[in-house]
């Protein structure tokens, strides 16, 4: 089973330092300038330029459009995702970047289902430019505070493959997406040439991103992003803070684990039984919003509720105050195939044979999505946050298939049962998710 990370609920306990450890010292506001020693890291070869003919870019009413829309996918994924149990986490905006590459080649009907599973509520003239403006003044502001933060676009395409020119004029001028050539039907050295490119582009905390099996000779394009971030938090937690302390998994089942703490003034809020926190990164450009429910086993109400609209009223309800905070250290990584996911959101046509994404080719066959991949991690410590993401997008040509014999590897859980052939009784039925036992 997939481990997780649920974002959204990351432990927040507003609770009282035990007296016999001595009391946590409020500490004044530090310096942003001098708080972070972090030089800003953005390869000015991966910035989203301008659209042609737009010197100016994209005007604000459009970003802030473009932002909508993309809290807007990030809720209605998340509660596509929330069905598994355990840890969530991921990038909506990787995903959207990526998806909105995809969506430049889509036409038709194909291209009206993307638009709306993806909220994309701009017409494409002005979406694209807007998603490329909006990635700029992410980077500039985080630059500017002393963070990083990369954001890299590429395209690999199967080498001869005729891509028509327009839509690699768009997405090489808007998402500075360069097309790479390449040879799908050697699938594993293509494979490692993708994957080493997005390792290089997230510090290596993105590694194997597209996992064997994906890739086929029927490969004709692989559309990526990837984002990383490394931030100090504004008021850092002082490590000698830190103190073993019980985290409940539930009403009957706790554990402990690494908690830190500080008191300081936060933007915070209490919206009936759920509490929001939110914790600036060093220049107050970037934050982490914790939302946390009253009660232990809460989250499911939460997220039951949870709505793009409902969270920019949460938001903005917060207020400066002074707060007694305790937040468990906690790394985590996860990955995901979503085409299940985006399809419920009604992306159905991308992912058939019916698919229209002429204008990405005029060849035919023509072009369809075989796999969304997506794979995140994120660490949070007394410094700050680094987290990284990355996602491809794999087309394969429509109807083309090759004589293979199959392949069964049981390399991954599987169902097994022992049953009486002449009647068809099953006499025992078993799932292995371990090999080796546990």
């Amino acid at each position: 089973m997939r481990k997780t990370l649920l974002f959204l609920a990351a432990a927040l306990l507003v609770v009282a330092c035990p007296a016999d450890k001595g009391p946590i010292e409020k500490r004044d506001k530090p310096d942003a300038s001098k708080e972070s020693t972090m030089p800003p890291s953005v390869d000015r070869t991966d910035v989203p330029a301008t659209a042609p003919g737009e010197p100016a870019g994209a005007p604000e009413a459009d970003i802030l459009a473009a932002t909508g829309g993309g809290n807007a996918f990030a809720v209605g994924l998340y509660h596509q995702l929330r069905k598994e149990e355990g840890n969530l986490f991921y990038s909506p905006y990787s995903l959207s970047t990526a998806l909105a590459m995809t969506f430049a080649g889509a036409r038709g009907e194909t291209a009206a289902q993307m638009a709306s599973a993806m909220h994309f509520s701009l017409d494409p003239v002005r979406l694209h430019p807007a998603m490329a403006g909006l990635s700029r003044e992410i980077m500039a502001r985080a630059e500017k505070a002393g963070n990083q933060l990369r954001i890299a676009n590429r395209l690999w395409g199967q080498q001869g493959y005729a891509f028509l020119p327009a839509f690699l004029e768009l997405t090489r001028k808007i998402y500075a997406a360069e097309l790479t050539p390449l040879d799908f039907a050697a699938t594993e050295p293509a494979r490692q040439t993708i994957n080493g490119w997005v390792a290089g582009k997230t510090a290596d905390k993105i590694l194997d991103l597209i996992p064997k099996g994906v890739l086929s000779p029927e490969t004709r394009l692989v559309l990526t992003n990837a984002i990383y971030f490394k931030g100090s938090w504004a008021r850092k937690f002082k490590e000698e803070h830190t103190r073993p302390r019980p985290f409940h998994l539930s009403v009957s089942e706790k554990t402990e684990v690494p908690m830190m703490a500080q008191v300081d003034e936060f933007r915070y809020a209490q919206q009936g039984d759920l509490a929001l926190l939110e914790l600036p990164y060093a220049g107050d450009e970037l934050s982490m919003v914790v939302l946390l429910p009253d009660a232990i086993d809460g989250l499911g109400k939460l997220e039951q509720s949870l709505s793009a609209d409902g969270l920019t009223a949460w938001l903005k309800s917060m207020r400066e105050q002074e707060v007694e905070l305790s937040l468990p250290r906690f790394k985590l990584s996860c990955g995901f195939s979503l085409p299940k996911q985006l399809m419920a959101l009604g992306m159905q046509l991308a992912f058939g044979m019916q698919a229209d994404f002429t204008g990405m080719t005029a060849q035919k066959p023509g072009l369809y999505i075989s796999d969304v991949i997506h794979k995140a991690f994120v660490e949070v410590n007394e410094e700050g946050t680094e987290a990284a993401a990355a996602t491809a997008v794999v087309m394969a040509e429509q109807g083309l298939k090759r004589d293979r014999h199959p392949v069964f590897r049981a390399d991954h859980p599987f169902l097994f049962l022992i049953r009486d052939r002449k009647s068809g009784q099953i006499l025992f039925l078993g799932r292995v998710a371990n090999p080796l036992g546990g």
